[in-house]
């Protein structure tokens, strides 16, 4: 959701996009955090049914591959009504029934052509699947060429991110989190849902991560309701000063920039969003690659790693490993500073331009072709 929100604001801020003629339309599912978002950017959403078959057991199949015979034959209607010249897919089992209806010949007006964004290094099944329906591939890094064929093109351009990441300086964003100039911070996150494995053991660490350092810690909201027990056992077995120094939050978005930006040191998954955020702050890393889902995070995390970037912690070792390795690493100035420098030269921060050049290349009209 959010390298498309980026490369839709490159979009709109290209003069090409003032055209009386210009329109923009996002297509995805049905409520939560992705409709209001949107709406927040001023873009028209619609919604089509759909549901994954990948993967989701003989109970659940049937009912999704109906969703998604639903949701193709919402797509051709949509597709219809609208007639886009240019699509851009960014993944999700949503994309599956546009991309199959976009590459049917339209009624009365031309095929759209579309452009394929392959977030992490490694792509899975569905997106090597949309792949092949695509005009255009573009990609986080170059390692991923390996993983694709020679059709369509591909062109690496960086992980997009959001413009407003970058908006804050190091007294605001520390004012805006209740931070202190000192100590130093350590930014824990797992995404808008949280990482449970990541939370029990940064809760049970924290008697000893506070003395050391200050904590901002984006539970997510399947675990927000346990922390003020967390905050009680705190209080009681620390002074007020140690204690304060932890603060939790359910989510960010607007005041996500700030954490990034006063961090010295994350805790956090692995996924495609690592390749993008953590290199624009030049932010080092100890990456938990999600141990249930498929490798993709922990192709992600030896990508970093390789280079010096981060320090891939497995999930398992979390309660053993993870306190000693953080005070270790909050400890050692020269390594952060060097890990610091591997991560900033990973930096793309022009990756959604790029994209949206990409797709105003698609679009004939756009382009000055009559």
């Amino acid at each position: 959701m959010y390298p498309a929100l980026a490369v839709l604001q490159a979009v709109k801020n290209d003069e090409r996009s003032h055209s009386s003629d210009f329109r923009l339309l996002w297509v995805g599912g049905t409520g939560g955090m992705e409709v209001n978002l949107v709406k927040q950017a001023s873009v028209p959403f619609e919604a089509i049914p759909a549901a994954g078959v990948h993967g989701v057991g003989l109970r659940l199949l049937p009912g999704n591959a109906w969703q998604l015979g639903g949701g193709f034959l919402a797509a051709r209607r949509l597709l219809h009504s609208f007639r886009p010249e240019v699509l851009l897919f960014t993944g999700g089992y949503l994309a599956v029934p546009v991309a199959l209806a976009a590459r049917l010949p339209g009624r009365g007006y031309p095929r759209p052509r579309s452009l394929l964004y392959i977030p992490d290094i490694e792509p899975g099944l569905a997106l090597k699947s949309l792949g092949r329906l695509a005009d255009r591939i573009a990609v986080t890094t170059e390692a991923t060429r390996s993983f694709l064929g020679d059709h369509p093109p591909v062109a690496v351009t960086g992980y997009p991110t959001r413009a407003d990441l970058r908006a804050w300086d190091k007294d605001e964003a520390r004012k805006a989190l209740l931070l202190d100039a000192e100590p130093p911070v350590l930014l824990v996150f797992g995404g808008s849902r949280g990482a449970r494995s990541i939370n029990h053991a940064v809760w049970a660490a924290l008697p000893g991560l506070l003395p050391e350092m200050q904590v901002v810690h984006l539970t997510g909201q399947l675990d927000w309701s346990e922390v003020e027990s967390v905050r009680q056992g705190l209080e009681a077995a620390l002074p007020r000063e140690i204690y304060a120094r932890y603060h939790p939050y359910p989510y960010l978005h607007q005041e996500m920039g700030a954490a990034f930006t006063v961090a010295d040191l994350a805790l956090c998954r692995a996924g495609a969003s690592t390749l993008g955020e953590l290199p624009l702050f030049a932010l080092p890393a100890v990456l938990v690659p999600y141990p249930y889902a498929w490798r993709y995070q922990q192709v992600n995390a030896q990508y970093l790693a390789e280079r010096g970037a981060a320090v891939i912690l497995q999930d398992a070792e979390l309660p053993e490993k993870m306190l000693a390795l953080l005070i270790e690493l909050m400890d050692d100035g020269h390594k952060r500073a060097q890990m610091r420098q591997a991560m900033a030269s990973l930096a793309q921060p022009a990756a959604a331009e790029r994209i949206a050049g990409q797709l105003y290349g698609l679009a004939p009209r756009l382009r000055g072709v009559p």
